[in-house]
């Protein structure tokens, strides 16, 4: 019995150790930069400023059949996947546009002009830049998945009906953590509301 409770602790402080280092590996990294407008039971209006992104879009229409596909090849590119062989730092959210096909987007990091950034070697990675925007933003905890995207999706279109919000119907999944962060996981839905 005693030896099982030195393998339980072992294990208790392995697991400690191992998300304070993953809290360590996002705490510097650059994000999409926002100001809150107003906060709201629920949900909140933010202003993200006008930002660059490399993005792929693919032949899917989930989560689950894009998230991994998308990931390789944008992480590829920015590992040095391009013509100079650069690596460029890894920033957050990864963003999601789930609609009839799936876009998944970096952001640059704002050290980078488009100009400035080398070529991608794989033709499918490509470039844009997003002009300031106001959205409305949920947040939820966990690992995401397809049905809980969509779970907050509806959620957050409810909430923007009581308030009487008006948006574009075009909505986002913004995912902060890489897989081995445990606890504290960080994943949003937004949609662009009218002015």
């Amino acid at each position: 019995m005693k030896i099982l409770y030195i393998v339980l602790i072992v294990l208790a402080v392995l697991f400690v150790a191992s998300q304070i280092w993953a809290q360590s590996q996002v705490s510097g990294i650059e994000t999409y930069p926002y100001r809150v407008v107003k906060t709201y039971d629920g949900f909140e209006v933010r202003t993200y400023e006008r930002a660059n992104f490399v993005y792929v879009t693919m032949d899917a229409r989930t989560y689950a059949e894009s998230s991994s596909k998308g990931f390789r090849m944008l992480a590829g590119y920015i590992f040095g996947g391009n013509d100079r062989q650069q690596k460029i730092a890894m920033t957050s959210p990864v963003v999601m546009e789930l609609d009839s096909n799936v876009t998944m987007k970096f952001l640059v990091p704002a050290q980078y002009t488009m100009d400035e950034l080398p070529k991608p070697e794989n033709a499918e990675v490509r470039f844009a830049t997003e002009q300031e925007r106001t959205v409305a933003a949920i947040t939820f905890g966990g690992f995401a998945n397809d049905e809980k995207i969509l779970e907050h999706k509806n959620e957050l279109f409810q909430h923007l009906a009581a308030a009487g919000i008006q948006h574009t119907g075009q909505w986002s999944f913004l995912g902060y953590d890489p897989p081995f962060k445990l606890i504290g996981r960080r994943n949003e839905e937004v949609v662009e509301v009218l002015p």
